[in-house]
């Protein structure tokens, strides 16, 4: 029997992946703050609901998938939060990239009213949520992780139980220092490319399959050279998990001087508005430093 699943959160992610799970056949009970965002889902099959409280009410599982750490408390703990709406024995799941330290904090908090947490965080971008071939990288208890698996398998390709509450979180800022640092090295790279006069496409095509490789690359180094930045994840987003990056390293004590230099290069392209571009528009702020264009 499919559990009743709730999903709170339709933005540039959870959109696709609420859908995918009405594909997967199951019921589907949405809330977004947003309210037009609600309509399409509705139209395709879903049902809609009043508040985050009314989702987890109606719900066995209830999915989130929101902006940043106030966004989660709020939908959680806040007035019409989930925990006033959640039957002991359900399970929240959090699919958005959040501290660590308040991931635990809220499990806890849940766990008082009997209810399960996961902290399920996601990558593959607004692509992978729409085709169904997420990451996602969860914490939590194993068996909880197991109950999950039929939600996470209608939305995700690599899915993996990487340890306790919090360790999915963590695991996800892991994602986030690779994916930057590896644009940065892109960026870089077609640049030196452009320079060079070399045809950029068939650089790319060269090289993408060796050591030099990455999903980065292949994915987003083509919209560079077209000069495309349309999001699948914007500089605001990547920007707001590389300060949780940052603060988790203050705190264990770890250099990340390659995360420091991006989270600068992404500043420097707020300050210009550019917050609403793609996180492979980085290659902009090197552009500006160069003198000259990618493309």
């Amino acid at each position: 029997m499919n559990e009743q699943i709730g999903f709170i959160g339709l933005g540039i992610m959870g959109q696709g992946m609420a859908r995918n799970l009405l594909k997967a056949g199951f019921a589907v009970r949405v809330w977004n703050r947003t309210a037009s965002r609600i309509e399409a889902l509705v139209a395709e099959g879903a049902e809609a609901a009043s508040s985050p409280a009314d989702v987890a009410a109606h719900s066995d599982i209830t999915l989130i998938c929101v902006s940043d750490t106030p966004d989660v408390q709020a939908v959680v703990l806040g007035e019409d939060g989930v925990i006033h709406g959640a039957k002991p024995g359900s399970l929240v799941v959090d699919h958005s990239t959040i501290s660590p330290i308040a991931t635990k904090e809220m499990a806890a908090k849940l766990a008082e009213q009997g209810v399960h947490m996961l902290d399920a965080p996601i990558s593959g971008g607004s692509e992978g949520a729409a085709r169904g071939t997420l990451s996602i990288m969860v914490g939590g208890e194993a068996a909880q992780f197991d109950r999950a698996m039929p939600a996470f398998q209608a939305m995700g390709k690599t899915i993996t139980h990487v340890g306790p509450n919090g360790a999915g979180q963590m695991v996800k800022l892991v994602n986030q220092i690779l994916v930057v640092v590896t644009m940065q090295a892109v960026g870089e790279a077609l640049l030196f490319a452009q320079a060079g006069e070399l045809d950029l496409e068939k650089t790319l095509t060269a090289v993408a399959g060796g050591a030099a490789g990455s999903w980065m690359l292949s994915n987003r180094g083509p919209q560079v050279i077209e000069r495309d930045w349309r999001p699948g994840f914007t500089i605001d987003l990547q920007q707001k998990d590389l300060r949780l990056v940052l603060e988790a390293a203050d705190q264990l004590g770890v250099p990340l001087p390659g995360v420091a230099l991006v989270f600068q290069f992404y500043r420097t392209l707020q300050q210009q508005g550019l917050g609403g571009d793609g996180n492979h528009a980085l290659v902009k702020a090197l552009e500006h430093l160069a003198g000259f264009e990618i493309g």
